[in-house]
């Protein structure tokens, strides 16, 4: 079997692909121009711009693609070329709206304009403090006043003129009597030449002295003058409403004048007809609330009974007044562009926030209404990370109501809502704005299936790959990268060899020699390490052993659960074997993956094989340990089995199968050509090497199929051999089409080419078992089946020796008239 080993063991120069530094154009990166290009995109670029292009309705941008892809970075770039030449965006104003509190107005204005308007009005306002106290105390206005006050003296003075006159040597006299804080005129009886109340007259009169005649004629006379003085007061009444009217209309027609000279420019300025209906409304309000205005620029003082009286403040007056911007574009050269990296309900779609008043209770007005990213980025793009949104409270149904009606209505969201004070009902803002959302594509396949929405609102996918094609450009572009890491984090200039190990890692990390990782976060934190090694030891450049020592170093600080593995290896707690043959048992590989770290380690596999009906009993299925593609892997075998024993005979076996020494779930079928291997070395009681591992999967044909990992598999098994002590036969057998995926260690190859260790790669069962065992596979011949001393012969005796013993140990049935199989099977293996 010496020919086949030499014949399917991998050449050194198979097991990694190196870019030989002389290869690269340039001596560091110092000779690179910087290189702003989107490097492996082409096809989420192109997409993204075609979302970027449409402006009907649902064209919304849904970037997938798995993290550390760059899908942020990219998508920042392409927002900032795309976006230049467009228009830019309107400021956003909400004012009170004086006929209904409740529901302020919004006013669009062209960008820049909010704050001049803001300002304007301030300005106004600040007139209207001045002015207003002034005008209360103009000559002018006091001239008016007393000119009205003394007419309505006047007037008074002739009514009570008239019941004077009446009252005269009648023997009455009008006086002005205390009722409660009020005083009103009354007419009571003179007597003595001093007044007298008639039930005190009365008091005199039964004591005999007063006459009762002269009583009774005054208290006629009282009854008949009083109707008179009550008509009398009736007419001052209606006088003196006179008078407070005419006050009135004196006080708003100066208040008029003098306000309309103030905001005549304003009026003159603004032609929109809803600003200029907003300033009438406002005028109009103030010249009804006159008395409110009046208190501008007053200070307490002492009332009655001793408390103190507190005007309101002049801010508080002037309140209603003010200008909300909400949205100030004024700094704006193009179509805002903004990340929203906490996508909350407050922070996307703004909020109506409340104050507690003095008196305890919660208010709010239409000043307090706050925005979020979401209107702020109306008229440009607004990018937020799916994930952030969709575990916000209220944040996804709220963002797809919105762009399905394109208008949003400014809220607060409030879980506790039912024991709020209703609040405002704010205008609705129309929305033309363009959404980014970054997620991975298993969410957005989820939301697809899940969310009938998706598909009307996101309209464009823009899927980044992991990986680009390996082919000159592609070095070029990632060599300008570097560069530009270079420039942009003020690191150290790599050389060609720091460059080229950079590019060897990028085909490293995309698994394909043919391929470069297009995770260019992650190559840019790599570089970062480099050159920290660098810079520690004094180096002009970064070169590729500084590479190196940053990937040990990454390797070492996330390996700790793969030397904890190692050294229950190695004192014996876990069961592997790196020499020596065993009959029906084998090395498997598995990878285990550790967040962004991911290191192979093998497993030992056994199989048993006995005479019964039972089939292949898959252990880790019957513990509950098997996920379903491991289970579908073990029927694989099984119907392998049929395929080359049981053409001639029923296939009568039990055989079990399991992972030992594991104690958590398994699943894949990168081990079925392992668990392949071990049920036929124990078929056919041939042992196996136990210093080569296996991985790779099988079809039911026989054919070894290509698996994951491949790399961190070989590694995992040379450092156990390296452990127990490398013996120069080791090795690790791989699928033929994962020679194309190797991108070995450097220590791994070296190995390697010392002869220390050794790869091969397999087609299909039949070599590797040949590989494995050092025994010939066996073809099948029509006439004579397998060769005897054959694997395939061995197993297949064994078979019918099962399936013969199975048929007398039963006492004989219907199997009892077939015709006796012979070794061999009936079609071509």
């Amino acid at each position: 079997m010496t020919s086949i080993l030499k014949s399917r063991e991998l050449k050194h120069e198979q097991l990694r692909w190196t870019l030989a530094p002389e290869e690269l154009p340039f001596n560091s990166t110092k000779d690179l121009t910087a290189n702003e290009e989107i490097i492996g995109q082409s096809r989420g670029v192109e997409a993204f711009k075609f979302g970027m292009g449409m402006s009907l309705k649902g064209y919304n941008i849904f970037v997938t693609g798995p993290a550390g892809t760059g899908k942020q970075a990219t998508v920042k770039k392409l927002l900032k070329n795309l976006s230049k030449s467009d228009k830019i965006p309107d400021d956003l104003i909400y004012v009170n709206n004086f006929k209904a509190k409740e529901s302020p107005i919004l006013i669009h204005m062209a960008a820049g304009e909010g704050t001049i308007f803001k300002k304007d009005i301030h300005d106004f306002l600040e007139n209207i403090k001045r002015e207003v106290p002034q005008l209360f105390e103009s000559q002018e206005y006091i001239a008016r006043k007393n000119e009205i006050i003394e007419l309505h003296e006047k007037q008074t003075r002739e009514f009570f003129q008239v019941i004077e006159d009446k009252v005269k040597d009648s023997g009455l006299v009008i006086v002005n009597m205390q009722m409660g804080p009020f005083q009103r005129p009354d007419v009571v009886p003179l007597v003595d030449g001093e007044p007298m109340r008639m039930i005190q007259l009365e008091e005199k009169v039964e004591k005999g002295r007063f006459p009762r005649e002269e009583y009774e004629r005054l208290k006629e006379k009282q009854k008949e003058l009083k109707e008179d003085v009550d008509n009398i007061l009736i007419q001052v009444r209606k006088l003196q409403k006179e008078v407070k009217k005419k006050s009135d209309d004196v006080d708003k027609m100066m208040f008029i004048t003098l306000a309309q000279d103030l905001i005549t420019p304003l009026s003159e300025k603004y032609t929109d007809p809803k600003i200029i209906k907003h300033l009438d409304e406002m005028l109009e309000h103030m010249s009804d609330d006159l008395e409110t205005l009046r208190m501008i620029g007053k200070k307490p003082k002492a009332g009655e009974g001793g408390m103190m009286f507190m005007p309101p403040q002049t801010e508080a007056i002037m309140h209603p007044y003010q200008v909300n911007l909400l949205v100030d574009n004024s700094e704006q050269s193009s179509p805002p562009v903004i990340f929203e990296s906490y996508p909350t309900y407050r922070n996307l779609f703004g909020s109506i926030e409340r104050v507690m008043d003095r008196h305890g209770g919660w208010r709010t007005d239409f000043t307090k209404i706050q925005v979020g990213s979401f209107i702020k980025a109306n008229g440009g793009y607004l990018v937020i990370n799916l994930m952030d949104a969709i575990v916000e409270p209220g944040v996804w149904p709220t963002l797809k109501r919105s762009l399905k009606t394109e208008k949003i209505e400014i809220q607060t969201f409030d879980p506790y809502y039912f024991i709020s004070p209703s609040g405002l009902k704010p205008e609705p803002i129309d929305m033309d704005v363009k959404v980014v959302v970054l997620g991975e594509p298993h969410l957005y396949q989820l939301l697809r299936h899940y969310d009938q929405d998706v598909a009307k609102i996101f309209k464009v996918r823009a899927d980044f790959e992991t990986s680009m094609d390996r082919n000159d450009d592609a070095i070029t572009a990632v060599s300008k990268f570097v560069s530009n890491m270079v420039k942009k984090d003020k690191l150290m200039d790599f050389d060609r060899t720091g460059t080229a190990a950079i590019i060897e890692q990028a085909v490293r990390m995309s698994g394909r020699q043919e391929k470069l990782s297009t995770s260019f976060p992650l190559l840019a934190d790599l570089m970062g390490e480099a050159n920290y090694f660098a810079g520690r030891n004094g180096s002009e450049f970064v070169t590729s052993s500084h590479v190196d020592k940053a990937l040990s170093a990454h390797r070492k600080r996330s390996n700790q659960m793969e030397e904890r593995l190692q050294e229950m290896i190695d004192r014996g707690s876990i069961y592997i074997n790196t020499d020596g043959t065993k009959v029906g048992q084998v090395n498997g590989l598995a990878v285990y993956s550790l967040g962004d770290y991911s290191f192979g380690k093998p497993s030992r596999i056994t199989a048993v094989t006995a005479m019964g009906k039972g089939g292949i009993i898959n252990i880790e299925r019957e513990s509950d340990m098997s996920g379903p593609t491991h289970n579908k892997g073990i029927f694989i075998l099984s119907g392998f089995l049929r395929q080359k024993f049981a053409q001639d005979k029923p296939l009568s076996l039990t055989a079990s199968i399991a992972f030992e020494q594991s104690y958590g779930g398994i699943d894949g079928d990168s081990a079925s050509s392992t668990e392949l291997y071990a049920l036929l070395s124990s078929l056919a009681d041939i042992p196996i090497r136990q210093d080569i591992a296996v991985t790779g999967s099988v079809n039911q044909k026989g054919e070894v199929q290509p698996i994951g990992g491949v790399n961190e598999k070989i590694e995992g098994f040379y450092m156990c051999c390296k452990h127990s002590g490398l013996t120069g036969k080791q090795g690790v057998m791989i699928p033929e089409p994962n020679v194309k995926d190797l991108m070995l260690r450097k220590d791994v190859v070296e190995a390697v080419v010392e002869g220390k260790f050794h790869i091969w790669s397999v087609e299909n069962i039949s070599q590797g078992i040949e590989i494995l065992t050092g025994n010939p596979a066996g073809k099948l011949d029509p006439k004579t089946g397998y060769p005897t001393d054959s694997i395939y012969g061995k197993a297949n005796l064994r078979l019918i020796d099962l399936a013969e013993g199975l048929k007398n140990f039963s006492g004989g049935d219907d199997d009892s008239k077939e015709k006796k199989p012979s070794s061999g099977g009936c079609c071509s293996g």
